[in-house]
């Protein structure tokens, strides 16, 4: 009898997993599952503790899943991906191993690992699988066959061969004859971990497929119009799902389609399907630039940018202290939540990188270290184009005023108060400048006053940026 191994990393689910799926399609084959935890690494890649804790939930409820079906799983630990090299090789000689399958990873380290792998196994036949994304990387070029540098025409191409093509879901397995192997028990990690709000991330994948339908039915013909206000629920909250591989970018699209058969062509429900493009954008750009997973900026000039070495207002800007409120409510949401708003991301990157002038890496640094659905791609990608250092970024003369983003996007100051109570009492009118109101009445408050001014820094910006360009040239 033939067997297979599954090697599971950011996966975690039976529906639509492209090497769960092959591995399965003998039936007479033996399936076993193999998760390898490496704490050193996820040390060394800034991993949150929130991220591990909901890593670990779906790696249980997973655990369950596949003994339901007669699928045991293996869990090993080990300190880091070349440790982990010599454990896939342990587990494929012990277990008589005939095939390994598993779905590809983009980032550099993991394309490393991966190599070193199927190296290693000299007796085992290895299969990977485009399973993170829709349309696998080098299948969206131009004419030139090179990768698109700006977003626009890689959506027009990607959305031109998903209508020629769409990609199918795959079941989930059926389940399999008894097991020859121990199914492990609880799954515990060697890693720091912080609670992470059930009510706020599904925590296993029934959870998630429901919360996927139950946002294409109701909000995804209106994200359109809610996705920039905070205090509205407006937003899918599935980015984690998809970091963990609890959901397929595949379930996502299939869904959309069900709900809003119009989203392929410009109607209800495309501007969510642009994030999921956007998402694939960005991870094919990471397999054409390994540079970017090196904290490299796309563009080179911008290496020139000369940053401030300012600790206390970076300290600030990660506490929620720069006396500017839509900035520190977002902050404050990251820091006890583990997620923000997308549209508060682009408004903090911006203040961090324009109005500190800290170095971008500073701020993706600190995102990964919080974030539930941190992922390199996304993180970097987003980062980047907020610093005017990525591909098709803000021009680097575009520069918010936090003021009047949070005017626009939270006007009555309903996010503000949630997260800044210190601020409550302060008249609608003035939530966005509540000095300006505190000064007038007389009134202290406890909250910090503006640690910058943002015209006089927005002006040291611009000299700065223009600076590393002219040098460049």
């Amino acid at each position: 009898m033939s067997t297979h191994l599954v090697w599971l990393r950011a996966d975690l689910r039976l529906h639509d997993n492209l090497a769960l799926a092959a591995a399965c399609r003998d039936a007479n084959a033996r399936v076993l599952a193999l998760f390898v935890a490496t704490p050193q690494q996820w040390a060394l890649h800034v991993m949150a503790p929130r991220q591990a804790a909901y890593i670990a939930a779906q790696l249980n409820a997973l655990r369950q899943a596949l003994a339901e079906k007669n699928i045991p799983l293996i869990f090993e630990e080990v300190d880091d991906f070349t440790a982990s090299v010599e454990v896939v090789k342990k587990v494929c000689q012990q277990h008589d191993v005939t095939q390994l399958f598993y779905n590809y990873q983009y980032e550099f380290n993991e394309r490393e690992r991966d190599a070193a792998v199927e190296r290693a196994l000299e007796e085992t036949v290895c299969q990977g699988f485009d399973d993170s994304v829709i349309l696998p990387p080098g299948s969206v070029t131009t004419g030139n066959h090179e990768m698109y540098k700006v977003f626009t025409p890689y959506k027009n191409a990607w959305l031109r061969r998903v209508r020629e093509h769409l990609p199918e879901c795959v079941r989930a397995p059926a389940t399999r004859n008894a097991p020859t192997v121990k199914d492990v028990d609880t799954i515990t990690l060697n890693f720091p971990q912080q609670p992470f709000d059930p009510a706020l991330f599904p925590v296993d994948e029934n959870a998630a497929i429901h919360q996927l339908r139950q946002f294409c039915q109701q909000s995804a013909a209106a994200y359109e119009d809610q996705r920039d206000f905070p205090a509205v629920e407006g937003t899918s909250r599935l980015s984690a799902c998809l970091t963990v591989g609890v959901l397929s970018p595949r379930q996502c699209l299939h869904r959309l389609l069900a709900e809003q058969p119009a989203a392929l062509d410009g109607g209800a429900g495309s501007v969510w399907l642009n994030e999921l493009i956007w998402r694939e954008f960005y991870r094919h750009l990471m397999t054409y630039n390994p540079r970017l997973c090196k904290h490299r900026p796309f563009i080179d000039w911008t290496d020139n940018v000369r940053w401030q070495d300012v600790p206390d207002a970076l300290k600030a800007w990660q506490e929620g202290q720069t006396g500017y409120p839509i900035v520190d409510a977002a902050m404050r949401q990251l820091n006890e939540t583990g997620w923000m708003h997308n549209r508060l991301r682009m408004i903090v990157a911006s203040f961090l990188v324009k109005d500190l002038l800290v170095d971008w890496r500073e701020g993706e640094r600190y995102f990964m270290s919080q974030l539930v659905d941190g992922c390199l791609a996304a993180n970097n990608g987003g980062w980047q184009w907020a610093a005017s250092t990525g591909t098709d970024a803000a021009p680097y003369f575009r520069i918010f005023n936090p003021t009047t983003q949070g005017e626009r996007f939270d006007k009555s100051g309903a996010f503000i108060r949630q997260w800044l109570p210190e601020l409550k009492t302060v008249p609608e009118k003035f939530i966005h400048q509540p000095w300006a109101w505190a000064d007038k009445q007389g009134i202290k408050l406890n909250y910090p006053r503006p640690i910058v001014d943002h015209a006089k820094a927005r002006v040291a910006t611009l000299a700065a940026y223009e600076s590393a360009k002219k040098q460049s040239a």
